[in-house]
């Protein structure tokens, strides 16, 4: 055999692009289960999942992109499972949220030393409220209910905001039936469905004064663009 040939047969073949994604998330979680987030190297990840750095660049641009490709992953399968059929919108959110849990409890170790490492970083915190705020947003979808909708994005950094605490309750969950997590999450969903009642309320009072200073700014700067 020639040394070309050679060369073909030794070299390692690429894995497929969706399967070497899912190869370098499923090495995060499981390297955050063993070390602090700190301590996990790009050179770590790549070897864990079995790829090269290049391929890994091609996939990710770092951890944090890795954590956000695990986020789609649990989102996906919350989503896979389907619209919740509750009768009230509290009802079919809580059942499409206890869904998300029940879909990171495999994780849940590799969870806490990433929250623990989140917690001492305020600019992670920011990164993971994104993260929050887009998973939240197919949630609120899932469960019959819009993102769009007037206030969609108050409301939704509101949900992100009660998401956060009920995670940190479902991280000391031991319960198998996660009752304390299921009671934390139906407190701040009642508590938000309050707020929002009055967030609604406000803006449909204020609605009819803002309008005038809205077609006021639209004509001003309507000018300027047109200059």
């Amino acid at each position: 055999m020639d040394k070309a040939g050679k060369d073909e047969k030794s070299a390692p073949k690429a894995a497929p692009r969706n399967d070497a994604r899912e190869k370098i998330v499923d090495a995060l979680m499981s390297l955050a289960a063993e070390k602090p987030w700190e301590e996990i190297s790009l050179a770590d990840l790549a070897d864990r999942a079995g790829v090269t750095l290049a391929q890994f660049r091609d996939l990710f641009p770092s951890k944090g992109a890795v954590l956000g490709g695990f986020s789609r992953r649990v989102d996906r399968q919350v989503l896979e499972g389907g619209a919740s059929a509750g009768e009230s919108a509290k009802d079919r959110l809580f059942d499409v949220l206890m869904r998300r849990f029940d879909a990171m409890t495999p994780y849940k170790e590799s969870l806490k030393n990433i929250n623990d490492w989140a917690m001492r970083e305020p600019l992670a915190l920011a990164e993971l409220n994104k993260l929050a705020v887009n998973s939240l947003r197919f949630m609120v979808e899932a469960a019959g209910l819009s993102s769009e909708q007037p206030l969609g994005a108050l409301k939704l950094q509101g949900l992100a905001l009660a998401w956060v605490h009920v995670f940190h309750v479902w991280l000391a969950d031991d319960s198998e039936d996660k009752s304390k997590t299921m009671a934390a999450l139906d407190h701040e969903l009642a508590r938000g469905e309050s707020l929002v009642e009055r967030a609604d309320e406000a803006r449909r009072r204020l609605e009819p004064l803002a309008k005038p200073l809205i077609a006021l700014a639209e004509r001003v700067f309507g000018a300027v663009a047109r200059r």
